[in-house]
């Protein structure tokens, strides 16, 4: 009886177990536009990519992103390692802080380039294994001698499932 007792406090704790917990891992899909300006010539591009963040301690996901710009040239392509924290002063909203390093691959005759930033907003859950979060990422270019300006500010929506 006692066993019992134990294995099912032990499937309702899971069951209700915190999705920004340590060990567990979300998974995201990136979908978005996003336009550039190459030779004085304004570029719009459709973004599909999708990424995977592990939780190494409570509230501290470290994870590893791949983006794909398609529909235009140059071919671009973005590999991004992002650090996020994620603030547990709510069970349903939980503001979030991050730092990221991007390597952008450009295709021919333009040059690869590396970029870092900062992004913060705030994630709600909406479901026991998902959430969605919205925020402002700044994002500072190594070289900015293809750039008008060194760095950019853009806004972010972000949907996470979490296992």
């Amino acid at each position: 009886m006692k066993r019992s007792l134990f294995i099912l406090l032990l499937l309702f704790a899971s069951l209700h177990a915190d999705m920004f917990s340590k060990g567990n891992i979300g998974a995201g899909i990136i979908i978005g536009a996003a336009s550039i300006e190459v030779n004085n010539e304004t570029k719009n591009y459709t973004l599909l990519g999708a990424n995977i963040d592990y939780f190494a301690i409570d509230n501290l996901a470290v994870g590893i992103g791949y983006t794909q710009w398609l529909s235009n040239s140059p071919d671009i392509s973005q590999l991004t390692i992002p650090l996020t924290y994620f603030f547990s002063l709510d069970d349903t909203f939980r503001p979030y802080m991050g730092a990221f390093y991007r390597h952008t691959f450009m295709g021919k005759p333009y040059n690869d380039y590396n970029s870092y930033g900062a992004r913060a907003g705030v994630a709600a859950e909406i479901s026991k294994n998902a959430y969605i979060g919205a925020g402002l990422v700044q994002e500072y270019y190594d070289d900015c001698s293809n750039f008008k300006e060194c760095s950019s500010t853009y806004s972010e929506v972000i949907v996470v499932f979490v296992f």
